[in-house]
């Protein structure tokens, strides 16, 4: 397969981040199947024409369907809300087209079930967008884990911290609604961390969490662009239906033990996307905000040197950065995405499943529901419940 011909359907912050890696990925790895850009699809007419001629994309539709119905395209590219995702991913495994689906997969466990039991029927090839695995630094701490080099792994913790709607007067956009969101931090920021958790230590037994929406209600949203938006203070207000932070503990099934909290009420945490690791041998840490970074700990240090390195993670030994920029010369968040592009790429030329893919995102949702449950019913509930 020399050539990948996509159908993308949205068009804000995470269309313009796929449109981005699809345009890097054949000029940064050419050896990889060419994404060729078809046709981009939106519900407002006007949005996405912009977008269109914006990003890169040849034509437009505000149909979905559309897209099913063309023979050329191979792969379904699904970035809109997360109530969106079921009908369109069972639509395109339908019609026999590749799909790859932000996360969360879906609203609910049950559905994301759904989704993965009709790709996998349909015979397609799946992929589940948790993009912070494509970033070398987490590569190398994979890497290190996979090695023994920390020895064996007692704790995981690990913290995504936003800020963006603590002024309580921030308008209610669609992330703060149950109905198209699924949930709050929990499943926009928490996913992450969990499949962080499962990529890099491995599945986890059992969990209790709890939760907090310390803003009730919000002025009504006259509009929103990823997570911007604006509104009249003084006009009506709507109900917020999400969590505003969730924490919560886990047991892994090597034993570890695990913490995560998720909030978008951290004041100064633009992007706070870290987690630590300690083990028999060492330890590892890392934050997204300083991506190109991973702090090392070696128990067999000589003493007189020990602590934390700052590795740099720019060398060409590091996966991905052969492909990039001179040593010294740092990645951003766009190239996660084309990282992640790659693998899905590569899957498809050599006709394999990417990883992750819609497996990934079952389990994660697992989680992301036990926790749920274990908030509900305030009690520790075993993974294997659900």
């Amino acid at each position: 397969m020399k050539q990948v011909t996509v159908g993308m359907v949205g068009y804000k912050f995470m269309g313009k981040a796929h449109s981005q890696a699809y345009r890097e990925l054949p000029m940064f790895f050419p050896d990889a199947p060419k994404p060729v850009m078809k046709t981009i699809c939106g519900r407002d007419a006007a949005g996405v024409a912009e977008a269109a001629d914006r990003f890169g994309w040849t034509r437009y539709v505000t149909d979905w369907r559309e897209l099913l119905a063309d023979g050329e395209i191979d792969l379904i590219d699904i970035n809109a809300p997360s109530n969106a995702h079921k009908e369109i991913a069972l639509a395109a495994a339908k019609a026999g087209k590749h799909v790859f689906c932000e996360k969360p997969l879906a609203l609910t466990l049950a559905d994301s079930r759904e989704m993965l039991k009709a790709a996998e029927e349909a015979g397609i090839k799946h992929m589940v967008g948790f993009s912070y695995r494509f970033a070398p630094a987490v590569q190398l701490a994979k890497k290190l884990l996979a090695e023994g080099r920390l020895g064996e792994i007692y704790h995981f913790r690990a913290w995504f911290l936003q800020d963006w709607i603590v002024d309580p007067n921030f308008p209610l956009v669609w992330r703060l609604d149950k109905e198209m969101a699924g949930s709050g931090s929990h499943g926009d920021l928490g996913a992450h961390l969990i499949d962080l958790a499962h990529y890099l230590i491995g599945g986890m037994t059992e969990v209790v969490g709890m939760s907090e929406t310390f803003i009730k209600e919000r002025p009504i949203a006259a509009s929103m662009t990823g997570l911007s938006a604006s509104g009249d203070k003084d006009g009506p207000k709507g109900k917020v239906t999400v969590d505003d932070a969730t924490l919560f503990l886990a047991r892994f099934d090597n034993g570890a033990l695990g913490s995560f909290e998720s909030t978008r009420f951290a004041a100064g945490h633009r992007c706070t996307n870290s987690f630590e690791i300690n083990g028999s041998k060492g330890s590892i840490k890392f934050d997204f905000e300083r991506m190109n970074e991973l702090q090392v700990y070696f128990t067999d240090d000589a003493e007189d040197v020990q602590g934390f390195r700052r590795v740099l993670v720019t060398d060409a030994v590091h996966p991905y950065m052969d492909a990039w920029w001179p040593a010294g010369h740092t990645i951003g968040f766009a190239q996660t995405f084309t990282h992640e592009l790659l693998e899905l790429m590569q899957a498809l030329s050599e006709d394999r499943q990417p990883v992750p893919n819609f497996l990934d995102g079952v389990k994660c949702q697992e989680v992301l529901s036990a926790v749920e449950r274990s908030i509900e019913e305030r009690r520790w509930v075993r993974i294997a419940e659900m």
